[in-house]
């Protein structure tokens, strides 16, 4: 038996229909490159920002540190000037130096009471060894041919 075809066109239509849906027009193309390009950008700019926000937090930081260094230099600056004046070398003098001017009396004060205290019991000394002892000439033989301590005789 001999088959016969019929052709209705739906079979040439079909296809054409599907190689129509694979070719991909100019505007498609264009659409395509327009949104890959939009996503470059948006995630250039994106990363950008965040940039923007690291750098700013850091020159925050810095500043905050450059404002405290500041601080401790004018406050040892004002110490360096109190420090060369005539004042603190009178005060040095007088509390630290035990210094007194012509016709002053220094005054030590002793403490209160400290001999109404009963003397602490004698302490007891004790003799310190501050040198290691000496090993006795065996020991030292038997360390130079067995290359280790000796034994340890009870």
């Amino acid at each position: 038996m001999t088959e016969i075809g019929i052709d209705s066109g739906a079979e040439t239509g079909g296809a054409r229909r599907l190689n129509a849906g694979r070719r991909l027009t100019s505007v498609q193309v264009m659409l395509a490159v327009a949104l890959t390009l939009g996503l470059v950008l948006a995630l250039n700019f994106s990363s950008r920002i965040k940039l923007d926000r690291d750098l700013g937090r850091i020159h925050d930081d810095f500043a905050r540190e450059i404002d405290g260094l500041l601080a401790d230099q004018r406050s040892l600056l004002s110490e360096l000037d109190y420090v060369k004046s005539d004042a603190y070398v009178e005060y040095w003098a007088r509390d630290e130096g035990k210094m007194v001017r012509d016709g002053e009396v220094l005054v030590l004060p002793q403490g209160v009471g400290e001999q109404d205290i009963m003397p602490a019991s004698p302490r007891r000394l004790f003799d310190l060894e501050t040198t290691a002892p000496e090993p006795e000439n065996w020991q030292l033989w038997w360390a130079l041919f067995f290359d280790g301590p000796p034994p340890v005789l009870e």
